[in-house]
């Protein structure tokens, strides 16, 4: 991991601390979306009494380094990830995949996330840069994957991240 962040209020961006702590079944100790029911603003509106399976969002560096190649500026915690990593193809992981982070937390992958136009509130043209399509017309998410936490326990930078995927079939991560 490169970093961790969180927010205690429902802001884009995240705020990069030497540690957090995972609740199991929870989510970030301190961060807004933090519980058992959704909190994301859009999603309480429609149903406040569905499951929160966007408890953690994790975002790969690597992309950082891309859209940095492209002239975007983007810091861990910027995109509101809550956990920065690096060497880990996170949109490639299957539903259902478990983060080992740190000595102790687990997260459970649940999907991808589905970045709305507060993020060209952030920078312009940024929401055009983490989806679009592939060749074949698909729709292609880039800003992160969420999951719900498994295990708790304290989350630093410089932790290990190892990837423990689940019973064959897999499926492809969707937004959540």
């Amino acid at each position: 991991m490169t970093a961790v962040s969180r927010s205690g209020g429902h802001t884009f961006s995240k705020y990069n601390e030497p540690a957090i702590r995972l609740l199991a079944g929870l989510g970030v100790e301190g961060d807004a979306h933090l519980g058992v029911t959704v909190k994301h603003r859009s999603r309480v509106a429609q149903d406040p009494t569905r499951p929160n399976l966007r408890q953690v969002h994790l975002l790969q560096a690597e992309l950082h380094d891309e859209l940095e190649a492209e002239g975007f500026r983007v810091a861990a915690g910027e995109m509101g990830e809550n956990v920065t990593t690096r060497g880990v193809d996170l949109p490639a992981l299957p539903v259902g995949a478990l983060l080992r982070l740190g000595a102790e937390a687990v997260v459970e992958v649940t999907g991808l996330r589905n970045p709305c136009l507060q993020i060209d509130g952030f920078q312009p043209g940024l929401l055009k840069r983490v989806v679009g399509r592939d060749e074949t017309g698909r729709l292609v998410r880039r800003a992160g994957v969420m999951g719900v936490v498994v295990a708790g326990g304290e989350v630093r930078p410089g932790d290990v991240i190892g990837v423990e995927l689940p019973p064959l079939p897999h499926r492809p991560l969707d937004r959540v």
